[in-house]
């Protein structure tokens, strides 16, 4: 018999959920001590309670496979209802407090990147043309045109590119 391993199981009553847990809660010691009519009228008010929980999720099951046809029906999909959720939640997060101070601050400091950005570049040209004026880099400047003017006249000076 499979309740065996259980325990002891009275073989003239059928389980019922949460009797087991019921059977099985031992006083304990820093709970007042019940009598013994007490502790039965206990169980009899968690059994009925438990029902009571069984009884709603059987109609709460139900409520939800109605609503489920009413929506088939409607021709609701569970993609319609998270798009308008989303929906729905965007536009609250968008006309929030929050939403507008974080905006408004990010909008300040894109304002203050950009400018921070064009004063960075102008100097950057201002450096790049007062190294281009200097003594060095105008000898290196001229070097350069010097070598230039060079490859220049070897390239016509050789017919077809090709050097013999």
């Amino acid at each position: 018999m499979e309740q065996a391993d259980q325990g002891a199981v009275r073989p003239d009553s059928i389980t019922e959920v949460g009797e087991d847990a019921v059977m099985s809660v031992t006083v304990s010691p820093s709970v007042p001590t019940l009598t013994e009519e007490e502790q039965e009228e206990l169980r009899d008010e968690l059994l009925k309670l438990e029902d009571e929980v069984v009884t709603l999720s059987q109609v709460l099951a139900a409520k939800e496979k109605q609503v489920a046809d009413i929506k088939r029906k409607l021709g609701i999909t569970p993609l319609n209802e998270l798009k308008q959720n989303i929906s729905k939640s965007w536009q609250e997060v968008t006309t929030s407090t929050a939403y507008k101070k974080t905006s408004e601050g990010l909008s300040v400091a894109g304002q203050k990147a950009t400018a921070a950005f064009t004063s960075m570049g102008s100097a950057i040209s201002r450096k790049f043309e007062d190294v281009r004026n200097t003594p060095t880099f105008k000898s290196f400047e001229e070097k350069v045109e010097t070598l230039k003017v060079k490859d220049e006249k070897r390239s016509q000076d050789e017919p077809d590119g090709i050097s013999g």
